[in-house]
C-alpha cells in the first residue's frame, strides 16, 4: 500500500544514509511490469520491483490548484530488442500506471505521487537498443472526453440486453398529450 509521502521521509530521517528513487508500476495483461530508478532488484512494500538505473527516466509531473488532467511521459532506454516484443503486442492503453517517490535506507519505503493510464507508446529500434517512451495521463482527463450515450432503445440493449426501460421512447417523439383538458 503507498503511504503519505511526509510519513515516508519522517521514517527515513533516522538512517544513516537516504537515497531517493523513483518507481513505477504499469498495469499489463499479463501481468504488472514494477520499475525502480536502482540498481538491482528490490523488494519494496512487499512486491518486487525490478532496477532500471539510469535507464529509466520520469518527465515532470505538474501539480496545480484547479482541477486539471496533467500527463507524464516515461521514457526507457537501453533495452534489448528481444524485449521488444512484449511491448508491441501487449495491449496497454488505458491500462493503469502509477508512479511512487521512496527513499532506500535500512528499509525500503515508498509513496504513490501519481496515478495515471496508459496512453501513448513511442519505440525507436536501433541496431542493438531500443528506446520506448510511454505517455501516461491523469485519470481526470476522462472529465474532459465526450460521453457518446443516447436514451434510445437500441443504445440501452446495447448495454443492457435485457431491460425494456426505453423501449416505447421513439414512439413518444411527436407524439401529443393532452394534460388536464378534453382533445379538440
Amino acid at each position: 500500500m503507498s503511504r503519505d509521502i511526509a510519513m515516508v521521509i519522517q521514517n527515513a530521517l533516522g538512517d544513516s544514509v537516504i537515497e531517493p528513487f523513483f518507481a513505477v508500476d504499469l498495469g499489463f495483461d499479463s501481468g504488472t511490469l514494477r520499475l525502480w530508478t536502482g540498481i538491482g532488484s528490490k523488494t519494496i512494500n512487499g512486491e518486487e520491483y525490478t532496477g532500471a538505473g539510469n535507464f529509466l527516466q520520469i518527465s515532470e509531473m505538474q501539480e496545480t490548484a484547479e482541477i486539471q488532467a496533467a500527463g507524464a511521459t516515461l521514457t526507457l532506454s537501453g533495452i534489448p530488442s528481444e524485449i521488444l516484443s512484449l511491448a508491441l503486442t501487449e495491449p496497454y492503453q488505458q491500462r493503469p500506471a502509477r508512479i511512487y517517490f521512496g527513499l532506500v535506507g535500512e528499509e525500503a519505503d515508498m509513496a504513490e505521487v501519481f496515478t495515471a493510464r496508459m496512453d501513448q507508446m513511442t519505440i525507436e529500434e536501433g541496431p542493438e537498443t531500443c528506446t520506448i517512451q510511454l505517455t501516461i495521463e491523469n485519470i481526470l482527463v476522462d472529465l474532459e472526453r465526450a460521453r457518446v450515450l443516447r436514451y434510445t432503445n437500441n443504445d440501452q440493449q446495447s448495454r443492457f440486453p435485457d431491460d425494456r426501460g426505453l423501449e416505447f421512447v421513439e414512439s413518444l417523439q411527436n407524439k401529443e398529450l393532452f394534460w388536464g383538458r378534453q382533445p379538440k
